[in-house]
């Protein structure tokens, strides 16, 4: 079974559903798909939201290793993507020496905000945690209390790894190719609209918009997304 957590966040409810349907549509091995919700964590979760979190799934992200009982592996996804490739074959990444791997990016945004005018934040690792595959046995230091109390950069630099950098792995970037920042990749095989997506109207004409309407055509049955 593939573990998979996604990201939610109200406002992005049709990207979620429109991920989970990509990732099920193309998915050669049995996948559980859990969404991270703040109303589903609420007797653990207490941090009040911050001034730079885009997200409500910002920092819920890092319970996915206590969800799990922090055993096994699990994926962890941002909602604003689309999986165009089997999920499996990114699960067949894992690698047992690593506490948890992701696409090393090196991510340096010049604008000040994204979408829905929050406000775009700068930093050291930043879209790592966007797509992570989680050795949870190793991601013991990341429990309810540590969640809710340390500094956002601390979860998102991946300070809680045993070991430092040199305990994350590197997966492919093709496995979280950035529209709007990376040179477009018609092949890339997980696309992530991390400044806004096809279902806002200012990013409706973005890289990879008419496979995401696409997809999201076929999840409906043809029928127009309700907004």
């Amino acid at each position: 079974m593939i573990r998979i957590f996604i990201g939610y966040d109200r406002r992005e409810t049709v990207a979620w559903h429109v991920l989970s349907h990509s990732i099920l549509a193309r998915a050669s091995q049995p996948v559980s798909i859990v969404p991270v919700t703040l109303q589903g964590l609420a007797a653990v979760y207490r941090r009040e939201r911050h001034p730079l979190q885009s997200t409500d799934f910002s920092f819920t992200r890092f319970l996915v290793p206590w969800l799990c009982g922090y055993e096994g592996w699990s994926l962890f996804m941002d909602c604003d993507m689309l999986m165009r490739e089997d999920v499996a074959a990114l699960w067949a990444l894992r690698d047992e020496r690593y506490a948890a791997m992701c696409v090393q990016h090196d991510h340096r945004p010049v604008e000040a905000t994204k979408f829905l005018g929050e406000r775009q934040t700068p930093y050291a690792k930043k879209n790592w945690s966007s797509l992570m595959l989680l050795n949870n046995a190793r991601c013991r230091a990341l429990t309810p209390d540590y969640v809710n109390a340390a500094s956002g950069l601390a979860l998102h630099q991946f300070h809680w790894v045993d070991g430092g950098d040199a305990q994350i792995g590197a997966v492919p970037a093709r496995w979280n190719h950035l529209v709007g920042y990376d040179r477009p990749d018609p092949q890339a095989a997980n696309v992530h609209f991390t400044i806004g997506g096809p279902w806002f109207a200012d990013y409706a004409d973005c890289e990879h918009a008419p496979s995401w309407r696409a997809e999201l055509s076929a999840m409906t049955g043809g029928m127009p997304a309700v907004r």
